[in-house]
């Protein structure tokens, strides 16, 4: 979130914020500062109760609530049950999500390539798919009980 005033180019905004200069930076720090952050907050300090469950405020706080629940992979989840196939197919996907979210990017914004220029244009890409990422990570644990995209032995996502 602290790139966006240095990755927009609009020569009309020049050293200030204005909502008509500068929708989509305001609407993505917004969306950054107010949903993945303030709202995660909120959400894990008045939600979340014993056991890391889940509580609505008018609930009681069952210490010894059971939640079956089975969490899974994603590469398990899609039939990959060996360890390196299920390396291989977190890594595809998750080298899928960047290469066709990128060129989905690039080729619906011609015209600010060649304004902005490749590496900054890269850069805001990548960073919003990253961001993107965490919301689908989110979805994909609560609604799917999926754990991890990418198991490694070195690293989880």
């Amino acid at each position: 979130m602290m790139l966006i005033p240095y990755l927009d180019v609009n020569p009309k905004g020049n050293g200030y914020y204005t909502y008509h200069e500068r929708k989509t930076a305001i609407w993505v720090y917004s969306f950054g500062f107010l949903v993945l952050w303030i709202a995660l907050i909120i959400m894990g300090v008045f939600l979340r109760g014993p056991g890391w469950n889940l509580f609505m405020p008018w609930q009681y706080w069952d210490p010894h609530k059971v939640v079956a629940l089975v969490n899974v992979d994603l590469p398990y989840a899609f039939g990959v049950r060996t360890y390196n196939g299920a390396m291989l197919f977190g890594g595809a996907v998750i080298i899928g999500y960047f290469a066709v979210g990128t060129a989905i990017y690039f080729f619906m914004e011609r015209k600010a390539l060649k304004s902005v220029g490749f590496l900054r244009m890269f850069l805001k890409i990548e960073l919003f798919l990253i961001m993107m990422g965490i919301v689908i990570k989110i979805v994909l644990r609560l609604g799917f009980n999926i754990k991890y995209v990418w198991v490694t032995p070195w690293f989880n996502i």
